[in-house]
């Protein structure tokens, strides 16, 4: 480590007189691409080291605003750096040639679905070794290098083989600009042989990043919003609902800013959905078209009428909330006629927990600096009922559903929110996927609390469709994270399976372990399971299972 960070300073040019015209230059690749993650707004790269990527990973070290944190495999990297872009607005990671980049690409592929924009940096073959038909270790035996190229072309929106200097520069700004632009993944290859090379391109500091913001089509925006105000103000009492891609379109604050204009459904507006087969419950949402207005970051369409182009979510959403009526009605009527839920009761003294009693205690918990971080499974609707205080984050992967996702993301989420306490809710079976990377956690310093529910197997796969395949190994996994702490770093476990012990937990977690990563096990009976779960399942067991249409 210290020999490559003396490499890395060697090649860094504010530790040495700027270039004087004529004089070799010192300015080198490695040092750019470092600096343009830093402006961004990376400060963490995940990595996964390989021998096509060990010397672009010294200039990452060498670089003062950077902090490459090793994971333990490819696909936890991918989704700790969508984790991370969640929170700080864009995420990067670091792997080795096809056995990396094809591990990576699952997670790459749900940032992807996600609209998360996360640089995927992958170490290539030696720039020689292009167009000479040598067969390379790491690939399929096969003397073509495109194969991992090919793959990563439906998941990313741009792609950059960086296999020459002379337009090194050019590739890594196009490629990490159009990624933050269009708010997706970009996949940048680079010749293992060229990041220390110094080269005219990189021969000064890089011109500042600089993205330009997109601006509305003023006559669009101004039609977009008076068809709207006119199509909302004649409702009684309209919906808003607001989605994923509020996110892609930088537009929460300006969808609040629109929510406290309509307060009360005969009309609906939609801001930001995707209508897949999950959101809407294996398609049995019905929502009549002819009554909706969707709101996608670049487009507004109303009803079955006009659809508006180049208008921009944020804009139209802050216009239109000028131009609303305010409707209290339907608020009012709701607040004269709701009966709060009843709190579950308080189990009896050695009562085995119930999933209720544990998010009753969760929901307690949270407060503007903690975050949620829910798992593909029960822990969705467990999750979606949770009242969240102001600025308590949430996150889950509800379009791509890839089980495992949740604890690389609560890596990446808690190391750019160090502000926050992450509370992460993760089921056994997607534990058992990516359950290494706590390891990471302990190693960066992370002080999340996570609650592993032990119910014994796939719980979500057995409401779809049950089979012997949904049941899996039990394992003691406060006894595993007990032998990955290792008694190196701040570490604390606990088990419980009644009320009394979780509270106990909690409190210890709060408490005196609250500068910890604190895992807490809950052990629950397998068919304790959300109702909407139960309903959930069926529709989409239902939804999967149609027979195939006449032909």
């Amino acid at each position: 480590m210290e020999a490559a960070n003396q490499m890395g300073s060697a090649a860094h040019p504010s530790s040495t007189p700027p270039p004087v015209p004529g004089s070799a230059c010192t300015g080198t690749l490695g040092r750019h691409l470092a600096r343009r993650l830093v402006e961004i707004g990376v400060s963490d790269v995940f990595s996964v080291p390989g021998d096509f990527n060990l010397t672009l990973l010294d200039h990452l070290i060498a670089e003062p605003g950077l902090n490459v944190i090793g994971c333990c495999n490819e696909l936890n990297a991918g989704y700790a750096a969508d984790g991370y872009a969640r929170s700080r607005g864009v995420g990067a990671c670091v792997v080795t040639f096809t056995v990396g980049g094809l591990s990576v690409i699952n997670a790459i592929a749900g940032a992807y679905s996600e609209n998360l924009p996360l640089i995927c940096i992958v170490g290539g073959p030696n720039s020689n070794d292009y167009g000479t038909n040598r067969i390379l270790h790491h690939t399929i035996g096969l003397p073509d290098f495109s194969q991992e190229l090919r793959c990563f072309q439906t998941v990313t929106c741009i792609q950059a083989v960086v296999n020459n200097l002379d337009d090194a520069h050019e590739q890594i700004d196009t490629a990490i600009s159009t990624a933050m632009k269009e708010s997706k993944p970009a996949y940048i290859s680079i010749s293992c042989n060229l990041p220390g090379i110094p080269h005219p391109t990189f021969a000064r500091d890089p011109v500042p990043f600089l993205l330009a913001p997109n601006v509305s089509n003023q006559l669009g925006l101004e039609a977009a919003v008076e068809a709207t105000a006119e199509f909302l103000n004649k409702a009684v009492k309209p919906v808003i609902v607001g989605g994923p891609k509020l996110r892609v379109a930088k537009a929460q604050e300006a969808f609040l800013e629109l929510a406290d204009a309509m307060e009360s459904a005969d009309a609906y507006i939609f801001v930001g959905p995707i209508f897949n087969d999950y959101s809407s419950v294996g398609y049995s949402l019905l929502i009549r078209k002819e009554k909706a207005i969707v709101v996608q970051p670049n487009r507004v369409t109303i009803g079955n009428g006009p659809s508006f182009g180049w208008v921009f979510m944020a804009d139209f959403l802050s216009a239109l909330a000028k131009k609303l009526k305010k409707n209290s009605t339907a608020m009012e009527n709701y607040k004269r006629i709701f009966v709060p839920p009843g709190v579950p009761l308080k189990c009896e003294k050695d009562e085995p927990l119930r999933v209720n009693i544990l998010f009753k205690h969760i929901q307690q918990m949270l407060s503007g600096d903690t975050a949620v971080i829910s798992e593909t499974g029960d822990s969705w609707f467990n999750c979606q009922k949770l009242r969240l205080p102001e600025n308590c984050g949430y996150e889950f992967q509800m379009q791509y559903g890839s089980i495992g996702w949740s604890v690389g993301a609560t890596l990446g989420y808690a190391q750019a929110a160090r502000n926050k306490r992450v509370i992460a809710c993760i089921g056994d079976g997607s534990f058992q996927v990516t359950a290494q990377e706590i390891s990471t956690m302990i190693r960066s310093g992370q002080k999340s609390i996570i609650f592993l529910i032990n119910n014994g197997g796939y719980t979500i796969e057995v409401e779809i469709h049950d089979g012997p395949y949904n049941v899996i190994k039990n394992w003691d996994y406060a006894g595993f994270v007990n032998a990955i702490h290792n008694g190196e770093g701040k570490c604390w476990t606990a088990k419980v399976r009644t009320e009394d012990e979780l509270t106990e937990a909690i409190a210890t977690a709060t408490g005196e372990q609250k500068n910890s990563l604190c895992f807490i096990e809950v052990l629950v009976h397998k068919d304790d399971t959300s109702k909407e779960l139960l309903e959930w399942g069926s529709r989409v067991s239902s939804a999967n299972s149609r027979p195939p249409n006449p032909q």
